[in-house]
């Protein structure tokens, strides 16, 4: 006997409960939860969460059933959450869904090497100034950032380039000839330094 198709994504239990009390707070016990990627920054996707009544739900969407839930998703999201599971972050204040996505990532093991100085050198130390930094591509041995947060317009902003993430990336992934900083600063509205009044 054939195993039963694999659901394109699956809800745990704790995400379940999560989007059952929202709908019912919110009046609407019947509602279901929609997702869509709304976008792709680097190897990471963002999410747009959603509650809809059934009889809302937009004619093409991909209705789901798991473990007897019942997901819309967006018709243009299908194939990058094929295999997703969605769940609840317990650390977030009063918890919040993440997404557990295997295809978001690098597929070029050295952007993914890159990744993962980022992740566990560069950003952790820059989110107390209320920073971070996303890698956007890697090509010919250069790799193209972009600082938001804290970072986009910080008057430190070429030590922490030069002295700390081209250091650090560099020292890791040697094959990393130089970075390029694609960051708009002019547009940065909350620098963790103040840039010096001209």
């Amino acid at each position: 006997m054939a195993d039963a198709p694999q659901p394109l994504l699956r809800v745990t239990a704790a995400a379940r409960a999560k989007i059952s009390r929202a709908a019912t707070s919110a009046g609407h016990p019947d509602a279901c939860l929609r997702i869509a990627v709304t976008a792709g920054h680097g190897a990471r996707f963002a999410y747009d969460f959603g509650l809809i009544e059934p009889a809302d739900a937009a004619a093409l969407d991909i209705v789901v059933e798991t473990d007897g839930y019942r997901v819309y998703v967006d018709p243009a999201s299908v194939e990058r959450l094929r295999g997703a599971t969605i769940d609840l972050d317990d650390a977030a204040s009063g918890g919040a869904l993440t997404v557990d996505n295997p295809n978001e990532g690098w597929p070029d093991p050295l952007a993914a090497r890159v990744q993962q100085v980022l992740d566990r050198q560069i950003n952790p130390g820059i989110a107390s100034h209320g920073g971070y930094i996303d890698l956007l591509n890697v090509r010919d041995g250069v790799a193209y950032i972009e600082m938001g947060g804290g970072c986009q317009g910080c008057a430190q902003v070429d030590v922490t380039l030069r002295q700390g993430v081209e250091v650090a990336i560099k020292a890791a992934v040697p094959e990393i000839l130089s970075i390029v900083d694609t960051t708009d600063h002019a547009s940065g509205t909350n620098p963790y330094f103040q840039p010096a009044k001209k």
